[in-house]
């Protein structure tokens, strides 16, 4: 079983085709409203008066993003019924028996992983497929990814494999909760806190995340 498990996406060659989102539905048959893993598109861009011409900056990317499992899990120090926790391998969980559905976990998450699931009136989230990693499987999401945009590891292996890149835009900083993800920069991604996208620093697709 992996310590402190972590997640690399590379931007550069993500196609944004939601592979990964409908593989994490599927494995976990998540009802409706509920999506573990999101795909967020970040696009915009502008005309520019240049020379006595104009040319144009237009750029879109994506990140595909879930819960980061983080070192500093603001979640866990905000559930009151103690439901939000983290393992000894480092793995975040919900508890449901003693989840009161009061969403401070939600409002916590600077990445909105945790979701209320409504029929069950508790907040559900992304386990880390912590059944296929002991079985020595992959996550569904990553096994699904036709691009290969998705790996997983250990953290500090990951890290050692792919570097520590920077946070992007709309990612929030990281200093926050430390999350274990790494994140290979598109090659027009626009650093953290930009306001180039169109609709500021929010996302494009707001509705399917």
């Amino acid at each position: 079983m992996l310590k402190n498990p972590a997640f690399y996406f590379n931007s550069d060659v993500c196609v944004g085709c939601k592979a990964c989102m409908i593989a994490c539905k599927d494995k976990h048959n998540s009802p409706d409203g509920i999506s573990w893993r999101r795909v967020a598109e970040y696009s915009g861009g502008e005309w520019i008066e240049k020379d006595g011409g104009y040319e144009q900056n237009v750029f879109a990317y994506y990140i595909s993003l879930s819960c980061n499992h983080c070192e500093d899990p603001i979640c866990v120090h905000n559930c009151p019924t103690k439901a939000q926790h983290k393992d000894e391998n480092g793995i975040v969980s919900i508890d449901a028996d003693r989840c009161v559905g009061c969403h401070y976990c939600e409002w916590s998450c600077p990445y909105g992983a945790p979701q209320f699931d409504e029929a069950r009136k508790v907040m559900t989230k992304c386990d880390f497929c912590r059944d296929y990693l002991e079985q020595g499987k992959a996550p569904a999401c990553v096994a699904s990814c036709p691009c290969r945009a998705l790996d997983f590891g250990e953290f500090e292996e990951l890290k050692e494999k792919y570097g520590e890149h920077g946070t992007i835009a709309p990612l929030p900083k990281p200093d926050r909760t430390k999350p274990h993800l790494i994140v290979e920069p598109n090659r027009h991604a626009k650093p953290q806190g930009s306001d180039m996208g169109i609709r500021g620093s929010r996302v494009s697709n707001p509705e399917e995340i």
